[in-house]
Formats: structure tokens, C-alpha cells, sequence
């Protein structure tokens, strides 16, 4: 096979307004937001949904997990694919509108079927957002400022998990005494099924808006062969760049999933922890933890970005992989303690710093994928690692808690030890995969780097 070798160019991005770029980073985050309001909306609804759909608990996890998580990792490789060729706004608009839709055709569900299948539209939608939306952060700004970008767009997940918590509480309680409600067309429904309507069809505008605003930034970066023609990059060739930077880019997905199990574990099983260890009410934790998320994990996101620039302008090709070790080592006590604290405005304190440190792992991962990468590749290298790691942490990482709890410690009241056991873990096994991948990230990145020099350029008169 013809070796690939990324183009020969100055870290430079080719020219936008600032003004401009930072409305397409605006544009991407608002649309993060909204994809992760649509995904946690079922949650909230567990109980009229099943009461109306007669549903058991194991039907209605399939639906907020199996039918979600699995389809938007799976169909991530060939939605990237598509995004490393074509173009990239085209493809978030289509999933925005897909996602949305999907989101109120889940209010029109008759059984457990009919909503599986929304469902499964939601994972298909929201899975053409991130990969998409990395490839042409990374095309339209250099190096030193890829962290800052990526760090605003995560942001918009822990808006969005903030927003679920909160505001979406109240709105549906807003809603809990109105049994149906007549719509043109649709008729009689009830409370659960007109929120689906409310928080999905919105999501159509902002398709709309994304595809007429959005133009699709020039590639940089390009995959080149030996001659210096652009190179057609297939999934085998993506497959072959990672089997070449094997250790790499296996510190960097198994280190970084441990990171994002400690972090999406967090956020499914704290309300259970503080419900059950401080007798709260659900709207009290709602309100407290989406408190927690937004400050939180919002300063954290953001600060990890600044870090990633900040360690990459100073001089370390690895700043990426490094910030990721300054936040796994920051969460590994405060992980371990907090659920062994009391009162609970420690325990809430040792949360929130654990939260903070939890969420470098967004930007830094992100850019430390799309630095190594050939443009080609960029958004199906991500689609591999949001493939690992939503199945390690949304999967495995969830799952290994409600083992531990019911299987080793034998009850429910001891989640918190099960938290301390399993993310503690978690937490020093990304501490010593990402130290150990700092090295080996060195050694690829210098790698591409002579290879690209070896690689001749096009003539510009030819």
C-alpha cells in the first residue's frame, strides 16, 4: 500500500473572520446543546411513559440506552466516513433534522417498538454532529487555538446536561397536571408526548440555519501518496494509519474512555447516590446537580482547553496528552472521597472538583486526535474513538456500578462505594495510559511530521 503522509504546510488556517469562526463554534455548540437535551429528555419522563406504553424497566432501559448508544457509535464510522469527503454542514444539517425529528415522532409512540425506533433515529442523528464538527474546527484554526475551539463546543454537553436537569424538570412539572392535550392534525395527547413535540421540532430551525450559514472551510492537511496527488482515503486506509501508531492511539482511546467513564458514570448515577445517601428529593438533586454541571464541568471544559493551547505554544508537541494526565491526577481523590463525606455541602464540594478535573478529557482528546491525523481521516479517527468510548463508558462503565452494588456489596445504599471502587480504578488506569501515551504520541507526531517533509507538493502551475 502507498504510504499516506498529511501535506506539508504551516500551522496556519486559511483565512476567516474571527467573527465568522467563532459563529460557526457558537453554531456547533448550540446544536450540541440541543442533542444532548433531546437525548436525556426520556429520563425525565421514565414514569408516564411507561405507565401509558406499558413498559417493564428493562424495556425502558433498552430504550435509553441499547437504542441510542449503540446505533450512534456504530453508525458513526460510516456518517464520518461520508464527512471526510463531502460536505461537512450538509451532513450536521441533515443529522440536526434528523435527530429532531426523530425527537417528536417519539411523542407520537404507540408501544415499546414504535419508540425504539425513534430512538434509534436520535443516536443516528446526533452521530453526524461531533466527527463533522472536529474535522472543520481543524481546518479552520491552527494548533495553538484547536483546545480553546473544541473546549466551547464540549461545553455545550454540560449546558445541555444542566438544561435537562433543570429546566426540563420544570417544564414537564409544569405539565404534570395536564392529563391530554388537542393539536391540529396530531389530536389528543398527553403531557409526555406534547414535550417531545416541544423540544424536537425546534431542532428543524436550527438545521435550517446551520445549512444556509454554514460553508464548509477548505481542507488542510490533505492525505497525499509518494507523487504528491491527493490521496482517495478508504476505511482500510484509516484502519492501517491506527495499526501504524498502534501504541498511540491505544493509550489515547483506552486512557481517554476511563476518563469518560468516570465522567458519563458520574452523570447517570450521582442523582442515585444523593437521592439515597442524603435523602433528597428529586427536584432537589435536579436542581443541585444541574447547579454542580454547569459550573463545574463547564469551567473544567473550558479550562482544559486553555491548558491544551497553553502546554502546545509552549513548546510540547504532547500538550493534549499531557493535559489529560493534569486532570486525570486532579479527579483520582476527589473521586475516591466524596461519596464518604459528609455534611453534604463537602460531599457536594469534592463533586464538583472531581467534575472539573473530569471534563479535560473533551478538548484535550479531541485535539490530540486531530493534530496526528491526515485531514481524510480526521472525522473517522474520531468516529473510532467515540465508537470505544461510548460502549466502555456509557456501556461498561455504568453496568460495572449496579455489579458491584448488587452483586459484591449486596445494597443499594452502598452506591457510593461502588462509585469509589470502580471510577477510582478507572481514574488511575487513565493517569498511567495517557502518561505512558505522552511518549508514544511524541514519537508518531514526529513521525507524520518527516514523513509530510518528504512528501513533495503540487505544482501550482500544473
Amino acid at each position: 500500500m502507498t504510504e499516506l503522509s498529511p501535506l506539508s504546510a504551516p500551522d496556519t488556517a486559511p483565512r476567516m473572520s474571527e467573527r465568522y469562526k467563532n459563529y460557526v463554534v457558537g453554531i456547533c455548540t448550540a446544536a450540541y446543546v440541543l442533542s444532548f437535551v433531546d437525548r436525556q429528555a426520556l429520563s425525565l419522563m421514565i414514569e408516564p411513559i411507561k405507565r401509558d406504553l406499558s413498559l417493564t424497566d428493562t424495556q425502558f432501559s433498552l430504550l435509553s440506552g441499547l437504542a441510542f448508544s449503540v446505533l450512534y457509535a456504530v453508525m458513526g464510522l460510516p456518517i464520518a466516513a461520508l464527512a471526510d469527503r463531502r460536505s461537512r454542514p450538509v451532513i450536521i444539517s441533515v443529522g440536526i433534522a434528523l435527530w429532531s425529528l426523530a425527537t417528536a415522532l417519539s411523542g407520537l409512540s404507540k408501544g415499546f417498538a414504535h419508540m425504539f425506533l425513534a430512538r434509534v433515529g436520535v443516536g443516528v442523528g446526533e452521530a453526524a454532529l461531533t466527527p463533522s464538527a472536529y474535522s472543520m474546527f481543524s481546518d479552520m484554526f491552527p494548533k495553538k487555538k484547536l483546545g480553546r475551539a473544541a473546549g466551547i463546543y464540549s461545553l455545550g454537553s454540560f449546558i445541555g446536561g444542566s438544561a435537562a436537569f433543570v429546566i426540563g424538570g420544570y417544564v414537564i412539572g409544569l405539565l404534570k397536571d395536564v392529563d391530554r392535550v388537542s393539536l391540529p392534525l396530531v389530536g389528543d395527547v398527553r403531557a409526555w408526548q406534547l414535550t417531545f413535540f416541544v423540544i424536537g421540532l425546534p431542532g428543524l430551525l436550527v438545521a435550517l440555519v446551520f445549512l444556509l450559514t454554514v460553508r464548509d472551510p477548505a481542507r488542510r492537511g490533505l492525505a497525499r501518496d509518494a507523487s504528491g496527488a491527493v490521496r482517495k482515503v478508504a476505511l482500510r486506509d484509516v484502519f492501517a494509519f491506527l495499526r501504524g501508531h498502534a501504541r498511540t492511539f491505544f493509550c489515547h482511546y483506552v486512557g481517554f474512555s476511563c476518563y469518560a467513564m468516570v465522567l458519563l458514570g458520574l452523570m447517570a448515577w450521582a442523582p442515585a447516590f444523593y437521592l439515597r445517601a442524603f435523602d433528597l428529593t428529586p427536584t432537589e438533586v435536579g436542581y443541585v446537580l444541574g447547579g454542580v454541571v454547569l459550573l463545574a464541568n463547564g469551567s473544567g471544559v473550558l479550562f482544559g482547553g486553555w491548558l491544551v493551547d497553553r502546554l502546545t505554544a509552549a513548546g510540547h508537541p504532547d500538550g493534549a496528552m499531557r493535559a489529560g494526565v493534569v486532570g486525570a491526577v486532579g479527579m483520582l481523590v476527589p473521586v475516591v472521597a466524596f461519596p464518604h463525606v459528609r455534611p453534604l455541602w463537602l460531599s457536594l464540594a469534592l463533586l464538583a472538583v472531581t467534575m472539573f478535573f473530569a471534563s479535560f478529557p473533551m478538548p484535550a482528546s479531541t485535539a490530540a486526535m486531530q493534530v496526528l491525523s491526515p485531514n481524510q481521516m480526521r472525522a473517522q479517527v474520531s468516529a473510532v474513538f467515540l465508537l470505544i468510548s461510548n460502549l466502555a463508558a456509557v456501556g461498561l462503565g455504568t453496568t460495572l456500578v449496579a455489579l458491584v452494588t448488587d452483586e459484591l456489596l449486596g445494597s443499594a445504599q452502598r452506591v457510593g462505594t461502588s462509585l469509589s471502587l470502580v471510577y477510582g480504578v478507572a481514574a488511575v488506569a487513565s493517569i498511567l495510559l495517557l502518561w505512558r501515551g505522552c511518549a508514544h504520541f511524541r514519537r508518531s507526531l514526529a513521525h507524520e511530521e518527516r514523513l509530510a517533509a518528504r512528501t513533495p507538493e503540487p505544482d501550482p502551475a500544473a
